[in-house]
C-alpha cells in the first residue's frame, strides 16, 4: 500500500512571537516494512536556520529557528510512503523465556531490547498497572498471546475520551480514570509489559481511517496515532500492537518515530519568546494512492 500523508500543525499566538526554536520530528524514515518515497517539511514563516539530525533510535529530526516576528506558525509535512508489513508470527516463545533473553542482551544498539525494559520519562512502572498486566501472563504463556490479551483488555476496560487527559497527564492518573487517548493506552500497556520485564517501545505515526458508509471523507479528519511494539525474542523481533483499536499493526499503520515513550517522539517541541497563550490545531490526511509514480495528492 502507498500513501500520501499531509500533517499540518498551526500555532496561533495571543501576542507577537519574536523568536522560535523548535525540534521537529515530522520526517518518517524507511525501516522494516516501510519505504519513504518522498518527504518535505515547510514552515510559514520560513526558518532562518535548519539543522537536520538523527536521534539514537534512528528517528529523523531537525532543529529549526524562526527569527521573523509572527502571530502564527504553520508547519506542513508531506510524505509519500509505501507500506508492506509482514504478518505477526503464529507461534512465539513463553514470556518468561523472552524476559530472560531481554535481560541477558549484550547488544546496546537502537533495536536492542535493553533500552525498553525500564521506566522512562513518561512511563513509570506503577504497581497497579503491573498487577493489571500480570493477569494476562500466566506461567508459560506465549509472549505474543499474553500481549494480545493485555491489548484486548485495555480496549475492553478503557474508554476513548479526548477530554479526559492532556499530553502531560501522568500515566497513573489515566489508568485510574480508565479513560484517555491513544497515547495513554500505549503508555499503560508499555508500563504493564515493562513491569513484568518484557521490552516494549512507543511508536508514533498515522492510521488510515475510513469515513462512515455513505459519507464523504472530510479533509484533515485523520489524526496522529500511537501504539506499542513488543519484543518477542531474537528470532521474532518487534511486533506492533494497537491497544486503541485492539488490532495488530498492519499496512494501515504508518510509522513516524519510535522511542521509549512520547517524550522521545513528540512531533514538535521547543521554546518561543512571547507573552500570552497560544492555540494549536492539527490536521492530518492519509490518502491511498494507486502507484509509486502517481501525481502527488497534495500540491
Amino acid at each position: 500500500m502507498i500513501y500520501d500523508i499531509r500533517h499540518i500543525t498551526t500555532y496561533a499566538y495571543e501576542s507577537s512571537v519574536s523568536f522560535s526554536l523548535c525540534a521537529l520530528r515530522l520526517r518518517p524514515t524507511s525501516r522494516a516494512g516501510q519505504k519513504v518515497l518522498s518527504v518535505d517539511v515547510t514552515l510559514d514563516p520560513p526558518a532562518a536556520q535548519r539543522t537536520p539530525r538523527f536521534c539514537f533510535f534512528g528517528n529523523s529530526f531537525e532543529i529549526v529557528r524562526v527569527d521573523d516576528e509572527h502571530r502564527e506558525l504553520k508547519v506542513t509535512a508531506k510524505a509519500r510512503i509505501a507500506v508492506a508489513r509482514p504478518e505477526a508470527p503464529a507461534v512465539t516463545p513463553p514470556w518468561e523465556e523472552v524476559r530472560q533473553q531481554a535481560f541477558g542482551a549484550h547488544d546496546l544498539g537502537p533495536q536492542s531490547p535493553a533500552h525498553f525494559i525500564y521506566a522512562s520519562r513518561a512511563v513509570s512502572l506503577d504497581e497497579p498497572v503491573v498487577a493489571y498486566a500480570r493477569t494476562s501472563f500466566p506461567p508459560d504463556r506465549e509472549i505474543l498471546a499474553g500481549a494480545r490479551d493485555l491489548m484486548r483488555r485495555i480496549w475492553d476496560d478503557f474508554d476513548y475520551d479526548p477530554k479526559a487527559t492532556l499530553v502531560s497527564t501522568p500515566l497513573g492518573e489515566a489508568f485510574s480514570k480508565k479513560k484517555g487517548v491513544c497515547q495513554d493506552f500505549a503508555h499503560i500497556m508499555i508500563a504493564g509489559l515493562r513491569g513484568l520485564g518484557l521490552p516494549a517501545r512507543y511508536v508514533s505515526g498515522y492510521l488510515r481511517t475510513a469515513p462512515p458508509p455513505g459519507q464523504k471523507r472530510l479533509e484533515g479528519a485523520d489524526a496522529t496515532h500511537a501504539w506499542v511494539a513488543v519484543w518477542c525474542g531474537p528470532f521474532d523481533g518487534w511486533v506492533g500492537l494497537d491497544p486503541t483499536n485492539n488490532i495488530c499493526v498492519g499496512d494501515d499503520h504508518i510509522i513516524l518515530a519510535e522511542g521509549r515513550d512520547y517524550a522521545d517522539v513528540a512531533p514538535i517541541e521547543g521554546v518561543i519568546l512571547s507573552t500570552g497563550g497560544q492555540d494549536v490545531s492539527v490536521a492530518v490526511d492519509v490518502i491511498p494512492v494507486a502507484a509509486e509514480n502517481a501525481p502527488p495528492t497534495f500540491k
